[in-house]
């Protein structure tokens, strides 16, 4: 679902992340051997997955995962899958078992109760389908009651609570430039497809996804009884696509140096004129001074779209998405046909995940009941020990990472005191929160829906406004345990890894340590990669935005990053489609460089000794192995393109191909002159 203005999110850079350790008098932690049996293999990889007609150096992803890719049948209800869709599967089985448990039992604690009662509102398919729009229809008819700008700002104002979309919207974030502090952080956004591109371009791929989304716009009015449904999901297409043409390209979007526009509240109206401010803003009752208007061209833009497109087809807009935005908490007639037009003409998915999946998936996020869930799945699934050496690894990273700094050529000393003191201050978060959510003041319903996902709303934006003066809380997550996944949150210069990522493929503690080192040691490095790519290299150790840079350490770290782009932008999946490098940049240099930190922390680990060969393969060959294989998926094309316009991400094939930017890999594998991946020594791409 599409969220609106003012929610309170933890956006950073993720995956698909002040410690005060001095990195120049660390030693690396030797991680011990393993004392068990691996989930994988007989050490911790699947060698059947491999294609061994393949050679390493033409396709590294083929070779280490080709056998798997050519004979695993996508089930009708996904549009990828890979390593992190197994551990998210494996998490969502076990929270079902963890929810069950409780719907089991009568002595239920107050966090127990608003769990039964939220799953037990989502799985009563037969009051959702007796209710229709009744849920929703307060909010459809104080849009049919817009008559001005005012009415209509004010509804805008609302679809943090409602569900319905906005062109303008935002939410509480941190102060760049004072990262103790929060500000509002506004954007102009509002489109129902996932992409500018998908309004703009003109092949005929696009042409018939318009297509499509029109006779969905059609079917959504049609549902609350719109007249001429046909012609006014034109108007609509119209505005969303005037909308796309002033939305600034993903690429641009992403720079921080371009997104941080800090202005006065007091001085907004001032700035950006033209729209009733304090209508649209007193819904979220925020009294904060400071905002930043991210995006200030299309701000404006949108601004002059909201006072000058009609009203009637305004109200339509909202109408629709109000609809759609809300169809997975309606009945089942309007959820199959927004499915049939956002997950299979979308996405390619032939089938809905089941509504259990459906439910948990929906009660997982941080601002619904997430670390509710995650207390008891971290109290069953997450040993301390699991934990413990998890930490011993990200030391054994951050201790790569320091040396990596004092070698590098293209730096220099000044910049590198800068870049030391950023590693020493990195917080590392591992497993779950020191403190846990509080849902004290909470009720919810076992027969109200669409009540109980405004009710959380309205509860943790109560949380927001509530401390939105005070000092900003550096000990909330913005995942929850149970979430496979990870990411680096440059105001706070932390790096924060969930209790369900720290699982086989990525991490095993009965593993052979180069799989641990290529798995989740180079997942560390990729967090840790991230305060120092492209954008989150503009923060210093505080997390405050700044250039901590000379002017020639910025040039040479440029340009190698350019190079990177240029590689990427190389890879096409699909015809005429290719990986945007500039768009993809931040993850690419997370990737690369949290490669090399891994593999030289692998190195360290091994104290001068020679790695051990296990099943005819080296220490170097089970690490790269080992990281092309946490990229293994297969996914639908629609869901490829989706990823090349609207991700942030190269799809995981490519990912699976960083270690042809490292030496190592091309002695390990005997890559030569003449293989397909080959770089000259010279133009390989190095970083960190």
């Amino acid at each position: 679902m599409k969220r609106s203005l003012l929610a309170v999110a933890l956006t950073a850079a993720f995956l698909t992340g002040c410690g005060t350790s001095e990195v120049e008098t660390q030693d690396a932690t030797v991680v011990q051997a393993p004392q068990g049996k691996p989930e994988l293999g007989t050490f911790g990889i699947d060698l059947s997955a491999r294609d061994l007609s393949v050679r390493p150096g033409d396709d590294f992803f083929a070779y280490a995962s080709g056998n798997w890719y050519d004979n695993y049948e996508m089930p009708a209800d996904k549009t990828r899958f890979g390593a992190f869709n197994k551990l998210a599967e494996r998490s969502e089985e076990r929270v079902k078992g963890i929810i069950d448990d409780i719907l089991s039992r009568d002595d239920l604690n107050q966090e127990e109760q608003l769990i039964a009662d939220f799953y037990r509102a989502y799985m009563d398919v037969e009051t959702v389908n007796a209710e229709g729009l009744k849920p929703i229809q307060g909010t459809l008819d104080q849009i049919e009651a817009i008559d001005s700008r005012a009415d209509l700002t004010t509804v805008f104002g609302e679809a943090w609570l409602t569900g319905a979309s906005s062109p303008l919207a935002g939410g509480m974030w941190f102060n760049r430039l004072d990262p103790n502090q929060y500000e509002l952080s506004l954007f102009a956004t509002g489109l129902g497809l996932p992409d500018r591109s998908f309004y703009l371009e003109d092949s005929e791929r696009f042409v018939k996804i318009r297509e499509a989304y029109l006779a969905h716009i059609a079917e959504m009015l049609s549902f609350a009884g719109v007249e001429n449904a046909e012609s006014r999901a034109e108007a609509i297409l119209a505005l969303e696509t005037k909308m796309a043409e002033q939305q600034w390209p993903r690429e641009k979007r992403r720079n921080r140096d371009l997104t941080l526009n800090q202005v006065k509240r007091e001085d907004l109206a001032k700035a950006y004129p033209g729209f009733d401010w304090d209508r649209f803003i007193a819904p979220s009752g925020y009294q904060l001074p400071q905002l930043n208007i991210a995006y200030p061209e299309p701000t404006k833009a949108m601004i002059e779209l909201i006072g000058n497109e009609p009203l009637d087809v305004w109200q339509d807009y909202l109408t629709f998405h109000t609809i759609s935005n809300n169809a997975g908490f309606l009945t089942d007639e309007i959820y199959d046909a927004n499915f049939r037009f956002y997950g299979t003409t979308l996405s390619g998915q032939a089938e809905p995940r089941p509504r259990w999946k459906r439910a948990v998936e929906q009660m997982s996020g941080t601002e619904s009941l997430g670390f509710a869930i995650g207390k008891v799945y971290v109290a069953k699934y997450f040993p301390e020990s699991s934990k413990q050496q998890m930490s011993e690894l990200v030391e054994n990273l951050r201790t790569a990472l320091g040396q990596r700094i004092d070698e590098l050529d293209w730096m220099g000393e000044e910049t590198k005191v800068n870049a030391r003191a950023k590693l020493a201050a990195f917080n590392p978060k591992i497993g779950y929160p020191d403190v846990w959510q509080s849902f004290d003041g909470l009720e919810l319903s076992d027969d109200d829906l669409v009540g109980n996902v405004q009710a959380l709303r309205r509860f943790f934006h109560a949380q927001s406004v509530e401390r939105e003066l005070e000092k900003t809380d550096r000990n909330r997550w913005g995942m929850t345990p149970q979430r496979v996944n990870a990411y680096y949150n440059s105001s706070f210069n932390e790096i924060v890894f969930p209790a369900a990522i720290l699982q086989a493929p990525f991490f095993d503690p009965n593993a052979d340590p180069a799989v641990n080192y290529g798995g989740i040691g180079a997942v560390i490095g990729h967090e840790m990669g991230h305060g120092f790519d492209d954008q989150g290299s503009k923060s210093d150790a505080n997390g405050i935005q700044r250039n901590w840079w000379t002017d020639q350490d910025r040039e040479a770290f440029e340009a190698r990053a350019a190079s990177l782009v240029a590689q990427y932008n190389k890879y096409e999946p699909i015809p005429n489609n290719f990986v945007n490098g500039q768009n993809s940049l931040g993850e690419n240099i997370g990737d690369v460089g949290g490669l090399a930190m891994a593999y030289h922390a692998y190195k360290l680990s091994l104290n001068g000794e020679e790695a051990p060969v296990i099943d005819g393969l080296t220490g170097d060959q089970r690490f790269f192995l080992a990281w092309a294989q946490v990229w293994k998926e297969k996914r639908t094309e629609q869901s490829m393109l989706n990823q090349l316009r609207a991700g942030t991400h190269a799809p995981g094939r490519y990912r699976a191909l960083a270690p042809r930017n490292h030496d190592a890999w091309y002695e390990a594998f005997d890559v030569q002159p003449g293989d397909e991946l080959y770089i000259p020594e010279e133009d390989r791409v190095r970083i960190w």
